[in-house]
């Protein structure tokens, strides 16, 4: 007999807010990491500061149906500030807290936002910036304070700290009674309770409406998929802007009742990851390359024995690392005990992973060589696939059944089918409500009920394979299609390199941009007494140049002879957003980048 399929409430997200605080009063719902310690907040304090904040933003003018902006990295004022919002009956709108002012600029412009959140000096002089182009921002409210002194009075009038707002909606909930109960008393399903801008890899970005029905569908495809439990534990620490986030910190955790934890700040998602060790992992695929790149340097810095038993462990794990644990033979499951105990636990507390129960990769395309590197050291590691406008993830390889390459198979009220180009299309009611004062996009990507994803996809029985994002696939002069993120991923698989951008489309032969990973070639340069001072010194290096060649070399290997790099060009900088040449999500901007890079790319075909 199966575990029970998930069937959450029918009830908003606020209201199923509040119906947890009822029920479960006492138990923790967030962790919050302050000067290094950990500080708990019941369900209770959830809901209770929630309403509080909520009862603050109507008592600064936002009403029923207002937009309130967030700019700030994972904390729990962010889903204070999103839920407050949610019991008011506004809209949480999610700023990218690295993107610039003109960026912030155009998404609260663009959103009607009357209210913004900002973290702290910094994000609030984004928004500060920008004033005369944002006649409907009337508040600003800041979750940290210093800095604010010596601004002008009439600006100072319009920024209010956290605090500030808060004890503004315990004083408003004594005037106001029962408002909460009688918002929430109106609020249905269909009612809009988040907007996600996309990251805008072409274009600019649009604001994708996301109803409390989208919310609450996709939720039980997740937790049944995943085989989340209540005491499932999460470390909150991708942007809250992007829906691969909101899911495992909002929408589930509030359905499901488990646990969420926000660090200190991005910069101690390591040392977080090791005293959390959450049972629950997202990462993109950006984060695996990293801890993949970060395991590579511990092993160098090793002892040669020790790095002859790595070796080793890898060899003899790697065999089964398909397999869930409950699947493995009694022999393998000895086999995988050794090494465990001898190499592999020492990694999986290095990487703050030894307790997770299932941790999952989305967003963008990954190796299957990642999978099975991390699936080998123990890490129950499965790709996941979904976008803004499915509200999240959609398809994802069951954990007793991976096979690599594929996303799995649609998970609970999905439904999927192939059109005739190999683009994936869905229905359900986890597909958004359209594009925000877009009705031309949204009737562009919402055709006859069906979702148009943008992605080609291959099938084999039920499990879906993505083969690229329609509009990358490429055709050589020769007349032979290609799908880059297979070429560019085959590479990436190297630890020295970071990023691969390929250029073949109508041309007579592959070649790449290429960006080291300045971590681990620095390391690398280092252990052989290679001298440099900067990334551009290193990149421009010549011994550099011919680790590469031999990490493209390995790639190509793999590769079909019509995708096979013959030329490359090694990028003098890091790839930056500021620039335009990544989105907030890091997704490459390939039109930016073939027009910024022209002249390189030009000469690698003369």
């Amino acid at each position: 007999m199966g575990r029970p399929s998930f069937k959450p409430e029918d009830l908003t997200l606020p209201q199923m807010l509040r119906a947890r605080a009822s029920r479960t009063p006492d138990a923790v719902a967030i962790r919050q990491k302050d000067f290094g310690i950990w500080n708990p907040y019941t369900w209770n304090d959830y809901w209770q500061r929630a309403c509080h904040v909520g009862l603050g933003i109507r008592a600064l003018g936002v009403a029923e149906g207002g937009h309130v902006g967030i700019i700030s990295e994972n904390r729990l004022e962010w889903v204070l500030a999103q839920m407050g919002a949610g019991a008011a009956a506004a809209v949480a709108v999610g700023v990218y807290p690295t993107s610039p002012a003109p960026e912030v600029s155009y998404v609260l412009g663009h959103a009607d936002v009357e209210l913004v959140f900002c973290e702290d000096q910094e994000q609030a002089e984004k928004v500060i910036d920008s004033l005369s182009q944002l006649p409907a921002v009337r508040h600003i409210v800041v979750m940290e304070t210093k800095g604010f002194r010596n601004y002008p009075q009439d600006l100072r009038d319009r920024i209010h700290s956290f605090a500030e707002l808060e004890a503004l909606g315990r004083k408003h909930a004594q005037e106001a009674g029962s408002l909460i109960d009688d918002i929430l008393a109106k609020q249905k399903l269909d009612d809009i309770g988040l907007m996600i801008y996309t990251s805008g890899s072409t274009g600019k970005p649009k604001g994708a409406m996301i109803s409390y029905r989208n919310i609450r569908a996709v939720v039980p495809g997740i937790v049944d998929r995943l085989e989340l439990e209540p005491d499932s534990s999460h470390l909150s620490y991708l942007p809250l802007c992007h829906v691969a986030e909101q899911m495992l910190t909002t929408f589930v955790p509030i359905y499901l009742g488990s646990q969420v934890n926000f660090g200190e700040s991005l910069r101690t998602v390591q040392e977080d990851l090791r005293e959390v060790a959450p049972t629950l992992f997202l990462g993109v695929p950006r984060i695996w390359e990293k801890l993949h790149a970060a395991i590579t340097i511990k092993m160098q810095e090793s002892h040669a024995p020790m790095q002859a038993l790595y070796r080793r462990a890898l060899a003899a794990c790697e065999p089964f690392a398909h397999k869930s644990s409950g699947d493995r033979s009694l022999r393998e499951r000895l086999v995988y005990g050794f090494w465990y105990w001898l190499v592999l636990r020492a990694l999986l507390n290095f990487i703050g992973l030894r307790r997770a129960r299932v941790a999952l990769t989305g967003a963008a395309p990954i190796s299957p060589n990642v999978i099975r590197y991390f699936r080998t050291l123990g890490v129950p590691l499965v790709e996941v696939y979904g976008l803004t406008e499915s509200t999240g993830m959609i398809l994802g390889q069951p954990l007793d059944d991976v096979r690599w390459g594929s996303v799995g198979t649609p998970t609970t009220g999905v439904s999927c089918r192939v059109s005739e180009i190999g683009e994936l299309l869905v229905q359900g009611d986890m597909v958004f409500a359209g594009y925000y004062k877009s009705p031309e996009q949204t009737r562009e990507v919402i055709r006859d009920g069906w979702l148009h994803t943008g992605d080609v996809v291959r099938r084999e029985g039920d499990t879906l394979y993505i083969v690229d994002r329609l509009k990358d696939v490429m055709i050589t002069a020769g007349g032979k299609n290609l799908t880059p993120s297979e070429i560019e991923n085959a590479v990436k698989d190297s630890p020295y390199i970071k990023e691969c951008i390929v250029v073949a489309d109508r041309r007579k032969f592959v070649s790449a941009l290429i960006q080291i990973d300045f971590e681990t070639v620095s390391k690398w340069a280092e252990s052989r007494g290679i001298a440099f001072t900067h990334f551009r010194s290193l990149a421009e290096n010549p011994e550099v140049r011919s680790l590469v060649e031999t990490e493209v070399g390995k790639a190509n290997a793999g590769l079909a002879e019509v995708a096979r790099i013959r030329r490359f060009h090694l990028l003098t900088k890091e790839l930056d957003h500021d620039d335009g040449e990544v989105t907030a999500t890091m997704k490459v901007r390939r039109a930016s980048i073939y027009k910024m890079y022209g002249n390189e790319i030009e000469a690698l075909y003369t």
